[in-house]
């Protein structure tokens, strides 16, 4: 397989930073504010965030948790495949809330479209924000796009973008890959 190295390891961290900065512009100290990681790829990128707001601009009390939304999704009966739920750590409720999704690749939408009819067994948000890592903008099915995003990349269908958090810490990166 071929990839070809998006962001390397620095310039993610960069992009990231980025993000965060721009959630504390609009949330200012995230009282009114919940931070939702949608299983499973954005709960790394949901707790990379939380780090750097805490650590970097001084913001004590995040509310924040993970969402899954397996049995939400419109092919989850239509798969030759069993779908197989992630652990849900959300214990908080929305209701007249700021709500940011946080994910790591918009593709067709339907994640997202996922996690609006999913976040409703919390509570009304007052508003609902989206940010992504990376912005697959040619790939939409439904009419859904980020608030915020780190990179914005033009692929064809047969090819894949994918984020490698390094646990081994050799480096993080996104790369595409064609199938």
């Amino acid at each position: 397989m071929n990839k070809t190295i998006l962001l390397d390891d620095k310039q993610l961290r960069i992009s990231v930073d980025r993000l965060a900065c721009q959630l504390t512009e609009n949330h200012n100290d995230f009282k009114d504010t919940v931070l939702v990681g949608l299983q499973p790829r954005g709960k790394e990128l949901c707790d990379i965030i939380v780090n750097i707001l805490k650590d970097n601009h001084d913001v004590s009390n995040i509310s924040y948790g993970y969402l899954d939304i397996t049995f939400f999704r419109d092919d989850f009966r239509r798969n030759e495949d069993v779908l197989l739920p992630n652990s849900t750590d959300f214990k908080l409720l929305v209701e007249d809330k700021q709500v940011v999704f946080i994910d790591d690749v918009l593709y067709t939408g339907r994640t997202i479209r996922a996690a609006l009819t999913a976040i409703e067994t919390f509570g009304r948000p007052k508003s609902i924000e989206l940010l992504v890592l990376v912005d697959r903008r040619y790939s939409r099915e439904l009419p859904i796009q980020p608030d915020y995003k780190g990179i914005q990349v033009d692929v064809y269908d047969n090819q894949k973008v994918n984020v490698c958090w390094d646990d081994n810490k050799l480096g993080n990166y996104i790369y595409i890959e064609n199938e």
